[in-house]
């Protein structure tokens, strides 16, 4: 099968198109041909591992020292189901799915092994959403189940002012959504050329970042969500209400490894920590998408060989939602006569 494998941590240009091994299910796995999937902030981060010194021995810790030890990267997906193992009993063959590998990675190829039912860091799977294509549905699980895990964090609740910082990338395009389904009233700060799409998916207000400085326009909120991270603590917590709360995710990898917790400041409380979320998460996206309330954001889609040109856009910044990465099969390499395994 075609991958793209990551045989050493550096450049875009680490990235190389192979032809390797197709994998065969274990009794309680599922095989699955991906159709899409996608390049994140994270997966760049890892790639290049461009992180603070004591993070980034962190990171080759848990990674790999001189390069990845799982060496096809990616962490989400959308397929078919090619075939599974006889103890499968949730999932059959023909059923299209999305899914978030966790830190098995292993998107960024024509086929891919998962549990039936994934733990900890092995990711989530789900039935693909019905009305959505592989690519649309592929955008969904990392965004969707981080903007998810921090708006419950921060009690989102209809008729408060929910503020998102960072709102056009994959998280903040969701949470807005999320946002508006839970009733709250949402402020959309992003640069210019973002601004449009925000109140296309809902967003009451705009803010351009390049003209205007949230924390200093006098306005107050019930949550301010920073998915970027690049505002001024103690501006936000000014521009909190008595009783708000702080909410701060990373896009990239990085969130992962740093602590957590939550701390006051008087009334206002900043919650920061490690994302967690279940099955029953990506469930819940699931059905409101089929319900009309969430549709992902496309800027850019690339075939597999042009990965390492997708990561060089991502890695620019500035993306509109999401880049989508389509995967085509040419010739299958999976025989349908193959016994379950």
């Amino acid at each position: 099968m075609k991958a793209i494998i990551c045989t050493k941590w550096g450049s875009p240009d680490v990235l190389e198109l192979r032809e390797v091994e197709e994998p065969i299910p274990k009794d309680n796995e599922i095989l699955i041909r991906i159709d899409a999937t996608t390049v994140t902030a994270g997966d760049c981060e890892l790639r290049g591992l461009k992180q603070p010194l004591m993070l980034q021995l962190l990171m080759r810790m848990g990674f790999g020292l001189r390069g990845p030890r799982r060496k096809i990267l990616g962490q989400e997906l959308a397929g078919e189901i090619e075939s599974v193992g006889k103890d499968v009993k949730l999932f059959k063959e023909g059923d299209q799915v999305f899914a978030h590998t966790g830190f098995g990675m292993g998107a960024y190829a024509e086929y891919i092994c998962l549990a039936e039912e994934p733990e900890g860091i092995e990711g989530l799977l789900a039935m693909k959403p019905a009305i959505m294509t592989y690519e649309e549905a592929a955008a969904v699980p990392l965004g969707g189940l981080e903007a998810l895990h921090h708006l419950r964090k921060g009690n989102v609740q209809s008729g408060q002012r929910l503020l998102i910082n960072g709102a056009g990338g994959s998280i903040g395009t969701i949470a807005i959504q999320l946002a508006k389904h839970f009733g709250a009233e949402v402020t959309a700060v992003d640069s210019t050329g973002k601004l449009d799409m925000l109140r296309s998916i809902g967003a009451d207000q705009v803010i351009d970042y390049t003209q205007e400085d949230f924390t200093k326009t006098g306005e107050a909120y019930d949550v301010i969500f920073d998915v970027v991270g690049v505002s001024s603590f103690s501006g936000c917590i000014g521009a909190l209400k008595e009783n708000g709360r702080y909410l701060s995710a990373n896009p990239g990898l990085s969130q992962m490894f740093r602590g957590g917790g939550t701390s006051s400041r008087g009334s206002k409380k900043a919650i920061v920590g490690n994302v967690t979320y279940g099955t029953e998460d990506l469930v819940f996206l699931k059905e409101l998408i089929e319900a009309g309330k969430i549709r992902t954001v496309i800027d850019r889609s690339y075939p597999l060989e042009q990965m390492a040109e997708a990561h060089r856009y991502v890695e620019r910044g500035g993306k509109k939602g999401n880049v989508v990465i389509t995967v085509e099969h040419n010739s299958k390499t999976w025989q349908s006569a193959r016994p379950n395994q």
